[in-house]
Formats: structure tokens, C-alpha cells, sequence
């Protein structure tokens, strides 16, 4: 308790170790075992205004210093994965200019921010720009990280004075005098202190620059021009966001074009909305800008199909009611997967599937005009992957039936199952299909790149005597790819049902799983029992 009266929380500094509440003993009857809660130690609800912004300054000049911290483990981090470990242009897996190595700072392993990334549990991209930031902190602009470390700014303004000077100097590789990149920075922390915001405070800075170095603001535009790209990002309900790095004049003449023939379309009576106009025109400049025969999009469809049959055994099966309302669903115990997973996939559930397929839409569910068609078909109880078919071959097998019993014959035989083993180095075409259904991205932690920009990799490498099988074969992005060939102290193992481990050199293990395969136990919500829906709500045709 201070003299005034009032109460503060004391913080003992020592270096940041995981719990292990097993060294806590057993916990008394009734007693939840967990870390305290700062909130458990101060009644936020009791704090007057006062008290409440004066805690939200604290925590603010806390967080500055925890980012100073990790800009030091960062770069010290960084400090022990020099360059030197990373392969040489002459020698096989190097990347290939223009594509690989991503940029990495000077005298950092390009690998480095990949295993950053697996640490931190972020993007490779976000691990990327905390290497940059932390080593020009810790290495070019000194008095800025002490500031920081202090609490006298905050990371946003820290970040503004790293964006402006970052790189600048001749010791970053830079054409400014270190001294004269000391001087913009004291003039900048100045600016911090006084409060100066964020965005203005990078403006006022890259000016102080560009005020002794006319030149600065070329260097740093052809060095973001490196940088240049587009990414599409997905976003709500089934939308997504194509980004574009341009020169700003280039991306305003681009807007510029693109609302011009948008409000040309208005102008004829278009009725939908502007915004919507300024979409579908870029998508129609972008992907028919000369041929106007073709569909607007060529698509793979993939749809994933629970296998119909599998979740309704009559002994040991868990709870899986229909229609109306939802409530979980618990699936089988771990003895009744495992049957499930070695059941059959027989012509009588194909021959059901086939229908069900066909009920979804008119004619019957086709691939896209251009596009292609792939059904992934899975354990309704695991949400694993059994098998892929094209429509082509469902139906094939639909009226080919059991090989040894006919096509008329319900013998439960199997006609259907993933691709077997081959003895070979390259993957079969049909072992590439079903590993991409299966993990529909790289499956490095962190890395969301589609699987058809993926390779098949063995996870036990195949001149280890890895086989060449599904249960051996993941999805990776080729960065991924030559970091698990190439770089040092990586480890990937990986069960039979896709679940991936990948281990840092450091020690850190992060998982992945296959979308849709469920965790053990886990509960599923599916329709329940309800009332009949009034005919009267019908849509018409009645």
C-alpha cells in the first residue's frame, strides 16, 4: 500500500519458463488448479476513471517494454542462424531468382523466419517483418529500442521510426552516414515524446531524412518496388480480398480505370451497387480482358462427401439424429473407430452416394464449364479421407459393381479405397489427388497456400526408405518443401491419417491436422428431431 493510500501490484522480473502445475502438488477438493489472474489480485469492476486510465497507461508503457524484450530475443535469436548454414547458388535445392530465397535480412538463414514463425505461432510473412524490425532496432537505431525498453514510447511510434530510417544507414547496407541517421533519430524521438502520432510521426521523420539525403526516398521506393505482389486473402461468408503492392500512381490510375467503367455501368441503369460494380468489372478486366466466349471462372470442385451408411451401425455407434433443430453429436468410442476406419467402401454406398449427389441440384451435381469435378469421400464418424473419384469414375464404379459378385450384388465387398503403395520415387497421379484432397493446403504450420501450388513430399524421405504412400506423402509449398530437405535440424513425422508434426531446431513442435479430421471425442453439431415444417410456408411451385 502506498503512503497516498492507494494499492499497486509489485512484478518480480525473471525469465519467462512454462508452468508445470504437475510440481504443484494435488489441488484441494473444489479448488480449480490454474495460474493466477492479474484480475484475481485487482477488482477491475471497484476502479473509478481515474484508477482505470491510469492502470490502461500501465499496461500501454508494459507492453512497450515487452517489445523491447522480444526485439532482443529476436535478434539474438536471429544472431545464431547466420547465413552461412543456408546453400550456396551453386549447389542443388538453392531457390531460383525471382522466386527463392524470400528476402531476409543481411547475414540471417533464409530459413530463419519459418522457424520464427512455428516458435511465435504467427505467419511466416508477420515473422519476416519482427526480424526486420528487431534487428534495426537492436542494430541501427539503439537509442530508439533504449527508448522503448524504458517505457517512453510505444511500439506504434517505435515502428514509425524504424519504417523511415530502417536500413539507411552505410552499416545497414544503406548510403547515409551513421551519424547522420543518429541525428534524424534523436530529432524523431523528440517528436515520439512529444506525442507526436504514429503516421505522422513516420512522415516527419522520412522528411527529416529526405532533408539531408535528397536521394533516401528513391532508395526506399525501388527497394519496396522488390517487394511488389498480390495476394488473395479470404474473408466472411465465402468473400475474399485480392491485395495489390503498387507504385501509388499506378494504383490509382487503376482505381481510377476501374470506377470509370463502373460508373459508366451506372449510367446505362446497372442498379446494383457501386462497389459491387468496381468488383466484378476488375474481375472481368483481369480474367477476359480480350476473349469474351469463355466462362468468367474455371473452377476445380471439390466436394466432400460423408460416406452414406457408415454412421448408422447398430452396435457401438454414437447418437446421430435427424432433422429439425441441432445438438452435438457424439461419435463412436475409439474401438468403433477403428472399424469404421477399415470398413469396406462398397457399390451400395457408392450407388447412394451417386443419388444423393444427384438430388442437389437439377441434372444432376456436374463440374463447372472449363473446370473439373472431384469428390472427396470421407468417414462421416472421423472426418477422414477414404478415397477421391471423379464423377466419371463414380459412376463407373456405380455400374460396375463388385468385380467378383456383380453389379447387382449387395455382398458388401470393397471396390473403393485410397491409393495402395507404389514402389517408386514419384507419386501416382491418383496418390497426388488424394493427398491434396486430403490436405487442401501446404501443411506446414502457418502456411495457407493452396495445395495445387504443392508438391507431394515423403515425409520420411524416400532414400531413407520412406514409401511412397498416402500415409507418408503431405502437401508442401515448395519453400516448405526445401526447407525440410535442406535446412538444418528440422524434424516431420507424421501418423497414418495425415495428423503432422513438424519440430524446429530449437525444440518447438507444432501439429497440424487435415481439415475436417476431428480431434477424438470431438462433438459434431448435426439436425435433430422437430416438428414438420406448415405447408403453407412452402415456396412456390407448390
Amino acid at each position: 500500500m502506498f503512503e497516498a493510500g492507494g494499492y499497486g501490484v509489485a512484478l518480480t522480473v525473471a525469465p519467462a519458463r512454462p508452468l508445470d502445475p504437475d510440481a504443484w502438488g494435488p489441488a484441494p477438493e473444489g479448488v480449480t488448479r490454474r495460474p493466477a489472474r492479474v484480475t484475481d489480485l485487482l477488482d477491475v469492476d471497484g476502479f473509478d476513471d481515474a484508477e482505470m486510465a491510469r492502470e490502461l497507461v500501465a499496461v500501454a508503457v508494459g507492453r512497450a517494454k515487452l517489445a523491447a524484450y522480444e526485439a532482443a530475443l529476436v535478434a539474438g535469436f536471429a544472431a545464431r542462424r547466420p547465413q552461412q548454414s543456408d546453400l550456396t547458388e551453386d549447389q542443388p535445392g538453392h531457390g531460383v531468382e525471382g522466386y527463392l530465397p524470400d528476402r531476409a535480412p543481411a547475414g540471417v538463414s533464409e530459413f530463419f523466419a519459418d522457424e520464427l514463425a512455428v516458435v511465435a505461432g504467427i505467419s511466416r510473412a508477420a515473422a519476416t517483418a519482427l526480424t526486420e524490425r528487431s534487428l534495426v532496432l537492436r542494430r541501427e537505431l539503439p537509442d530508439t529500442w533504449a527508448a522503448l525498453a524504458d517505457g517512453l514510447i510505444d511500439h506504434p511510434r517505435a515502428n514509425a521510426i524504424v519504417k523511415a530510417l530502417g536500413g539507411q544507414s552505410t552499416d545497414a547496407g544503406g548510403r547515409v552516414d551513421p551519424a547522420v541517421v543518429g541525428e534524424v533519430e534523436a530529432q524523431a524521438l523528440q517528436w515520439a515524446l512529444a506525442g507526436e502520432t504514429p503516421v505522422r510521426l513516420a512522415e516527419r521523420t522520412a522528411a527529416a531524412l529526405i532533408a539531408v539525403d535528397a536521394a533516401a526516398a528513391d532508395r526506399r521506393r525501388r527497394k519496396a518496388e522488390q517487394c511488389m505482389d498480390v495476394q488473395a486473402k479470404a474473408t466472411a461468408d465465402g468473400m475474399g480480398q485480392l491485395v495489390a503492392d503498387l507504385p501509388m500512381p499506378v494504383a490509382a490510375a487503376c482505381r481510377d480505370a476501374v470506377d470509370g467503367y463502373a460508373r459508366m455501368a451506372k449510367a446505362d441503369g446497372d442498379t446494383r451497387p457501386i462497389g459491387q460494380l468496381r468488383a466484378q468489372i476488375m474481375a472481368d478486366l483481369i480474367l477476359r480482358p480480350w476473349d469474351t466466349t469463355r466462362e468468367p471462372v474455371t473452377a476445380h470442385l471439390q466436394v466432400i462427401a460423408p460416406l452414406p451408411g457408415l454412421g448408422t451401425r447398430s452396435a457401438g455407434e454414437g447418437t446421430r439424429p435427424t432433422g429439425g433443430d441441432l445438438r452435438p453429436f457424439t461419435p463412436p468410442t475409439d474401438s468403433d473407430t477403428a472399424t469404421v476406419d477399415g470398413a469396406p467402401i462398397t457399390a451400395g454406398q457408392l450407388r447412394e452416394l451417386l443419388e444423393q449427389l444427384d438430388a442437389l441440384c437439377p441434372g444432376g451435381l456436374q463440374a463447372p464449364t472449363g473446370g473439373s469435378l472431384g469428390i472427396s469421400l470421407t468417414d462421416p464418424a472421423t472426418g477422414a479421407l477414404r478415397a477421391t473419384v471423379t464423377r466419371g469414375e463414380l459412376e463407373q464404379l456405380v455400374r460396375r459393381g463388385c468385380p467378383q459378385h456383380g453389379a447387382a450384388s449387395d455382398c458388401g465387398c470393397a471396390v473403393l479405397d485410397r491409393p495402395p503403395p507404389v514402389d517408386r520415387y514419384r507419386p501416382t497421379p491418383a496418390q497426388q489427388r488424394f493427398v491434396k484432397a486430403r490436405d487442401r493446403t501446404c501443411r506446414h504450420p502457418g502456411c495457407r497456400r493452396p495445395a495445387r501450388w504443392t508438391e507431394a513430399d515423403h515425409v520420411h524421405p524416400h532414400a531413407e526408405g520412406g514409401q511412397t504412400a498416402c500415409e507418408n506423402l503431405c502437401s508442401l509449398c515448395r519453400r516448405h518443401h526445401r526447407l525440410k530437405t535442406h535446412a538444418p535440424g528440422w524434424r516431420f513425422t507424421m501418423t497414418d491419417d495425415g495428423v503432422l508434426s513438424v519440430t524446429t531446431p530449437s525444440g518447438v513442435t507444432r501439429t497440424t491436422r487435415p481439415p475436417g479430421l476431428r480431434l477424438p471425442g470431438e462433438l459434431v453439431l448435426v439436425p435433430v428431431g422437430g416438428p414438420p415444417p406448415d405447408p403453407a410456408d412452402d415456396p412456390p411451385p407448390f
